[in-house]
């Protein structure tokens, strides 16, 4: 691995992989021995949410458990949209994913017989969540991969931003163009997969790191990619609250292990609610939602027996807890919905391949119809570790494109994210309505029009929103709070603004951003 590579490469076989999360570099290890350029915005094992993800990675390991199992309670959890033979292959592919990881040297936890310490989410059947370090999986795992990576002699590593995507005469991705210290650089590509992440931080409330605003979204619609189901944002529901911003993220496995939801009187907030406590995240999300809305504060009770087993069995929710001064054996955790996860993003087929030649997705900035309109939880890291090795096969066919065109206008940071954030917090947060979300279209759209990223991708979900006229899943209407036909919307950023350019026909009282 060479992290300061220079920036000449010509070699045709290139691939170029955007992103250094577990989607980025389990795909840059499938891809070798071909070469590979990773960047990335931060140096390995730094900005990446799969290093905050707690809970661990669902796979059928456990003897009373079976991948159709697995790809059933995924099927349920997706309220309609989940492809069964994604989710069916996808599941499949688990069992197997952690042996490669295991075989890279990831510390999985193990009972005391050596078999794999198997934890209980929300949404699923059985014990099913592999897990290390307690609640720390995705720091390990990713330092897992990041030490295969750097073995790899194959794979440069460029810590740079990418700014946009090179095409060729027939409009097939031929390349980057990034940016480090001010410099404008080219990197020559077969193809590019995208490995950006998620959105989270165009949310006011959120679990994600501030740079999770869908850069690799937007990337791919200028590029002329189709987005798909952009309005399914996943909120936690048991986001800490403190004050912090990131959020600190008390794991749903906490809520399997037994602790409660409850009112500052100790009231369930989830009596009467199918499933309790371990009910789908956007049902617990909602509920505590409403709780509030009526004036409740709202607490995770993990006091007794598990809040004293919390350093040992969630030392990383324990340490969160410590530095907010929440002694979890003797206090309720207050907590509240977040921004977390983003189940819709770049339309993919079943090899990671968008609908703009030459250009891949993997992991959250992927649409891959696992996830349908509610991610069943621990799937994330098992989607990104199962496409990654298909989507390097998908490369392989892939024909070198011709010479790159002129470089694609520069795109400009949020002018202001702040406003941004409060848009969308407030409109096209947990619950919508028309009225809000036709308020951030407008609000929105002039920032998309004028280059800002972030504005772009707000502007697609918050439209993507509007068009869904049902509540399912993750995307709650309040003025539609029946499911319609299961159907997912599809946008592209011409079709985004031109719903946006009509809404400013019909409205001009909403103020744009500054």
């Amino acid at each position: 691995m060479n992290a300061h590579a220079p920036f000449s490469f010509a070699t045709p076989d290139r691939v170029v992989v955007i992103g250094a999360g577990v989607a980025g570099l389990a795909t840059a290890l499938r891809l070798a021995p071909r070469p590979v350029t990773l960047v990335t915005a931060s140096p390995l094992g730094f900005g990446t949410a799969t290093g905050w993800a707690q809970g661990g990675i669902a796979a059928a390991m456990g003897a009373d458990d079976a991948p159709s199992l697995h790809a059933a309670d995924t099927l349920a959890a997706g309220a309609g949209l989940t492809e069964r033979d994604v989710a069916e292959r996808v599941a499949a592919a688990g069992p197997g994913l952690i042996d490669w990881l295991v075989a890279l040297g990831a510390p999985f936890d193990r009972d005391a017989s050596g078999a794999l310490a198997l934890g209980l989410e929300a949404a699923h059947s059985r014990r099913r969540i592999v897990r290390a370090g307690g609640d720390s999986t995705g720091r390990l795992v990713l330092e897992t991969l990041v030490r295969a990576v750097a073995a790899t002699p194959s794979i440069d590593v460029v810590v740079a931003h990418a700014r946009g995507l090179l095409r060729d005469a027939h409009g097939a991705i031929a390349g980057v163009v990034c940016e480090r210290d001010g410099t404008r650089l080219r990197l020559p590509a077969r193809a590019v997969v995208l490995a950006t992440g998620g959105l989270g931080a165009l949310y006011a409330s959120t679990t994600n790191p501030r740079g999770a605003t869908g850069a690799g979204l937007a990337l791919a619609a200028r590029a002329g990619a189709t987005l798909r189901d952009m309005e399914f944002v996943q909120f936690h529901p048991t986001a800490i609250a403190v004050g912090a911003d990131p959020m600190p993220l008390a794991t749903e496995a906490l809520r399997g292990e037994g602790a409660r939801l409850v009112d500052a009187d100790g009231a369930p907030i989830m009596a009467g609610i199918a499933g309790g406590d371990l009910a789908p995240r956007d049902v617990v999300a909602r509920a505590i939602f409403q709780a509030q809305g009526r004036g409740a504060s709202v607490f995770l009770d993990c006091r007794g027996a598990l809040g004293a087993r919390m350093p040992a069995r969630f030392p990383t929710v324990a340490g969160l807890c410590a530095t907010a001064g929440i002694d979890p054996q003797r206090q309720a955790i207050p907590v509240r919905p977040a921004a977390h996860y983003h189940m819709g993003g770049v339309k993919v087929d079943a090899a990671g391949a968008s609908t703009v030649p030459g250009l891949f997705a993997c992991g959250e900035v992927a649409s891959t119809g696992l996830h349908g309109a509610n991610r069943l939880a621990s799937n994330s890291l098992l989607e990104a570790m199962a496409f990654a090795p298909w989507i390097a096969e998908a490369v392989a066919a892939v024909p070198v494109p011709g010479p790159a065109q002129p470089e694609p206008e520069p795109t400009r940071p949020a002018t202001d994210l702040s406003a941004i954030r409060t848009i969308m917090e407030t409109r096209v947060g947990v619950v919508r309505e028309a009225d809000g979300l036709a308020q951030a279209v407008r609000r929105l759209a002039p920032a998309a029009r004028a280059g800002c990223d972030a504005a772009l991708v707000g502007l697609a979900v918050a439209t993507s929103a509007l068009s869904r006229r049902e509540s399912r899943g993750a995307h709650w209407r309040s003025d539609c709070p029946d499911q319609a036909t299961p159907r997912h919307t599809e946008t592209t950023l011409a079709e985004a603004l031109a719903l946006a350019e009509a809404l400013a026909l019909t409205e001009t009282a909403t103020p744009a951003l500054a």
